[in-house]
């Protein structure tokens, strides 16, 4: 492991050992080259990735909580708001229901997902919610391996998301679907 992942490990242990709920920052080490990638990106391609990690938490809240359809109703909401169907105060509030998910709530992985989508979902307003979903995401990930175990499954996650973001670069235009007006 190199110095720089030792530095992420090292600030979210010492979050996780203060009992701190959100264990990564937008300065974490592990965004160094997400951010960098981010800032070169327009907005329909940052969405279509955005919305991509949301439908995987999405599928596993509804593995774990089939009665429970906020999760899934903030990402249908928002996609019809990036496609223009709908206005934005319809998807807030679906985005909002679905973070008040995390309130009702008691397992620290589930809750950090929550807020996870609700980032995601997010990124349709503004490309500032971008790192939401990675820092909730990874968040859950140390939940649910403890921090003892977490290292592997975090940095392989934390490369996926570049991954993922530069395939939608490369990918953005063969998306078939609508697009609000405002996403340019």
């Amino acid at each position: 492991m190199g110095p720089s992942n030792m530095e992420w490990f090292e600030e979210v242990s010492l979050k996780y050992k203060r009992k701190n709920q959100i264990l990564f920052s937008k300065e974490c080490e592990l965004f160094q080259d997400l951010s960098y990638i981010i800032k070169h990106q327009n907005r329909r391609t940052m969405v279509l990735w955005a919305l991509n990690l949301a439908e995987e938490s999405v599928c596993v809240l509804e593995e774990k909580y089939p009665n429970e359809h906020r999760p899934r109703t903030a990402l249908e909401l928002t996609r019809f708001w990036a496609a223009g169907e709908i206005k934005m105060t319809q998807a807030k509030r679906a985005i909002l229901d679905c973070h008040a998910m995390a309130k009702e709530i008691t397992i620290p992985e589930d809750i950090a997902l929550c807020h996870a989508i609700g980032q995601a979902c997010g990124v349709v307003h503004t490309v500032g919610h971008a790192l939401g979903y990675p820092i909730y995401e990874l968040t859950a990930i140390v939940r649910r391996y403890g921090i003892e175990n977490c290292r592997v499954a975090v940095e392989t996650r934390a490369y996926e998301y570049v991954e993922k973001l530069l395939y939608w670069e490369n990918h953005q235009t063969e998306y078939d679907g609508k697009w609000a007006a405002f996403l340019k």
